[in-house]
């Protein structure tokens, strides 16, 4: 089977993505990551003389990489301008540069204003400089793509006289993402059939949603590696996901890899907070609804034979599946869910569940597993306009040079409980309230996990937030919703439904243990 690198250039090519900017910490943070733990091949980490910030965090990598025997991983972009870039990255410690050349003779006559000869002359002089300082290189012939469209010649004649030098790598960009998957399989085997000998890679952009399929053909012409970014970062509609070309290759390819695709899943989540970029919920593998089976119909031929399961487990990459709750819902996804919820109902009382999951799908699209002890709390008569806890009377205070206070009056099963409380900010003293009053009854805490608070799509200035809250009780995970004008509002009707949800819930086992106590 022959194997195939993988290149990852999060921290390089990814960074250019709109309004993305790693900090030094965070860019080591993520090298060691794609070295270690997901085993990429190599990373590329920054582009020279960009600024001092990047110099210092080129130079933390590069010391981490040499510690840890690995230097030769680091690779990092630099330009044909004498001797500027290089120098800047021997002095960072790096030892593999990136070359960019013009790989298309637009780009060469249109911005460096040379002839093919000259350009040549200016590579290999710095192919010496770099040798002489011991940096290898890898060469980028950018705008490669629309060069093999529209100038050949060209290309060929750089590739000619460029062929015998210290060049490790060329890398074959289809850097403004205009390439279709048979035009990538048929320029990357002409690049093969015609210099057998050297080491091709291949970037692709997805302009045209095209970056996994050209990756695919580019892998069939017998390319030697590819470029990736964890979740597609990078210019424009970004580069090739890497957790989808690794899927597609392990699958769909015989080629030999060395990525464990076990850890993608912790991977992109990490980079997904550190670049501010949200993972779409569709986003194949890594996505937060890829692996959930919505239609009743698949949960059902799941439960009886796995019929809808294919090779995309999501074990392998850390995830675990899970079935939405809506109209289209049937006993099967409701059962799985409160399976995981603990819960057992009878046949009649599933079905009425079902019943009433389906006409709440209708009005809301979506019924999350979060409803679940609510509707059958009401399906066994209890209606969830009666609430057990409910928040009578609230008082919050916010003073210049002072910290916030609370004031709350919280009815629990039909009995008033007042609570008082300052905190770090509105919410906070709001939830050491209601905590002082759970600390009286004995009760446990949930946790908060996570914290989103959003403008729905389509909101003006004075449109209603959202807060989306995330919650772990008793090793289980809950997420609630608020909508209000005012964020704070918001987030405490988001934190009123946690505290009833938890209360059903506990109702609900409390019941049954009840129940099974009788019978025993």
């Amino acid at each position: 089977m022959r194997s195939l690198e993988i290149m990852d250039t999060t921290l390089r090519d990814g960074e250019q993505t709109s309004g993305v900017s790693f900090n030094s910490e965070e860019k080591l943070g993520v090298a060691k990551l794609l070295l270690q733990s997901l085993k990429v091949d190599r990373i590329e980490v920054a582009s020279a003389r960009v600024s001092e910030g990047e110099f210092q965090a080129v130079k933390r990598i590069t010391k981490w990489a040499e510690e840890n025997d690995c230097l030769d991983k680091i690779e990092v972009l630099g330009f044909i301008d004498g001797t500027a870039s290089l120098d800047w990255i021997h002095a960072s410690g790096a030892r593999v540069v990136n070359l960019l050349s013009k790989g298309s003779l637009k780009h060469l006559q249109g911005q460096l204003k040379k002839s093919p000869g000259q350009h040549v002359q200016d590579i290999k002089d710095a192919v010496a400089y770099a040798s002489n300082l011991g940096i290898k290189v890898n060469l980028y012939l950018e705008d490669w793509s629309n060069g093999m469209i529209s100038s050949r010649d060209y290309v060929w004649y750089l590739m000619d006289e460029l062929q015998h030098e210290n060049i490790q790598r060329f890398m074959l960009p289809d850097t403004l993402g205009v390439l279709n998957q048979v035009q990538a399989f048929d320029f990357c085997y002409a690049c093969r059939e015609r210099y057998p000998k050297l080491h091709f890679d291949f970037h692709a952009h997805n302009d045209y949603d095209l970056a996994v399929a050209n990756v695919y053909s580019s892998i069939l012409a017998g390319i030697n590696g590819i470029h990736t970014t964890v979740n597609g970062l990078g210019e424009r509609a970004g580069n090739a996901p890497l957790a989808s070309v690794i899927g597609v290759i392990n699958d769909h390819l015989a080629r030999k890899i060395n990525v464990d695709e076990n850890k993608i899943n912790i991977v992109s989540r990490i980079v997904e907070t550190f670049s501010g970029i949200r993972i779409p919920r569709n986003k194949p593998l890594v996505g937060e609804n890829v692996f959930t089976q919505t239609c009743g119909v698949h949960a059902d031929g799941d439960s009886k034979d796995d019929l809808y399961f294919n090779r995309l487990m999501p074990e392998r990459f850390g995830r675990e599946r899970k079935y939405a709750l809506g109209k289209t819902s049937g006993k099967a996804n409701i059962k799985k869910n409160l399976e995981e919820l603990g819960i057992t109902l009878e046949e009649e009382t599933m079905k009425l569940v079902t019943k009433r999951v389906i006409e709440l799908g209708d009005k809301k699209e979506v019924v999350t597993i979060d409803d679940l002890p609510y509707i059958v709390s009401d399906v066994l008569n209890q209606t969830m306009d009666e609430m057990p806890i409910q928040i009578k009377h609230y008082s919050l205070s916010l003073s210049k040079g002072m910290r916030p206070f609370v004031s709350i009056n919280l009815e629990v099963n039909g009995k008033m409980y007042e609570g008082t409380s300052s905190g770090d900010g509105q919410f906070d003293a709001f939830m050491n309230a209601i905590w002082s009053i759970y600390d009286e009854l004995g009760r446990e805490r949930p946790i908060l996990t996570d914290y989103l608070v959003r403008i729905p799509p389509g909101g003006k200035t004075d449109a209603l937030v959202e807060a989306f809250i995330a919650w772990n009780y008793k090793g289980k995970e809950f997420k609630t919703r608020g909508l209000d004008p005012d964020q704070i509002e918001a987030a405490i009707k988001a934190t009123l439904r946690m505290l009833n949800l938890i209360e059903q819930h506990d109702n609900v086992l409390t019941g049954q243990l009840s129940n099974n106590n009788k019978e025993n």
